[in-house]
């Protein structure tokens, strides 16, 4: 396997993502020294490699990327995995609020806890938390699969339109057009083959307590009742 290190320190974040976009067109794994919570690592970089941050990122990491395979070491700012439409971000601590925002496709893995409106419009994709999950999970949710191990705060799957949250822990409070309901085999058997790849091992009485949010209606309306129509 070709490796090459980029030493992040007193570097500026629109030098260091073209070193990695650089890198990427001649080496199979890029490891970022000395990230130092720098914003906007990795930024819309479109090739099959895989990049190893060896410490924690900033805000936006990741955003907007296509088939790369990212590792953070650490923890995670704001919006990890922002727009992304193909690839795969593990972020071994925890992250800030909108994990996985408007993902189109790809898999998100928080291994701690998150902050709120995860999976905040996405489209499709994956998002595991390995921990708790803040306010507003799913905010208008479009497609896809949140998947969260801990609790869920306030509001979870506010305004939900499509896909599914799936919870294994204590759900506060439930959003506008959000229901929940009993997972059922084939959700089960989707569970046992994602979770341990990602280094999640749940014994069969925790998936027995799994339940999962989905939209009360396919066309909800918010308005008071005499104005529908």
């Amino acid at each position: 396997m070709r490796e090459i290190e980029i030493d992040a320190n007193n570097k500026e974040p629109r030098y260091i993502n073209k070193k990695i976009k650089e890198a990427a067109t001649q080496y199979d794994r890029i490891i970022i020294k000395n990230p130092n919570a720098m914003h906007y690592l990795v930024a819309g970089l479109t090739e099959p490699v895989e990049v190893v941050i060896d410490g924690s990122a900033g805000y936006f990491v990741g955003t907007m990327i296509h088939e790369a395979k990212i590792h953070i070491k650490g923890n995670a700012g704001w919006f990890p995995a922002d727009n992304m439409t193909a690839g795969e971000v593990i972020i071994d601590g925890s992250a800030g609020d909108g994990v996985g925002q408007g993902i189109y496709g790809g898999t998100v893995t928080v291994k701690r806890d998150v902050g709120s409106r995860t999976g905040e419009i996405m489209k499709n994709g994956t998002i595991i938390i390995g921990g708790n999950s803040g306010f507003m999970t799913g905010l208008f949710m479009m497609g896809g699969r949140i998947i969260v191990l801990g609790d869920l705060a306030e509001d979870a799957g506010e305004s939900i339109i499509r896909g599914a949250i799936y919870v294994l822990g204590n759900i506060k409070s439930l959003g506008k057009n959000a229901k929940v309901v009993g997972i059922d085999p084939e959700d089960e058997k989707e569970l046992k083959e994602l979770l341990p790849k990602y280094g999640f091992q749940i014994n069969q009485q925790e998936y027995n307590k799994f339940r999962k949010i989905i939209p009360l209606s396919k066309r909800p309306f918010y308005g008071e009742e005499s104005e529908e129509g």
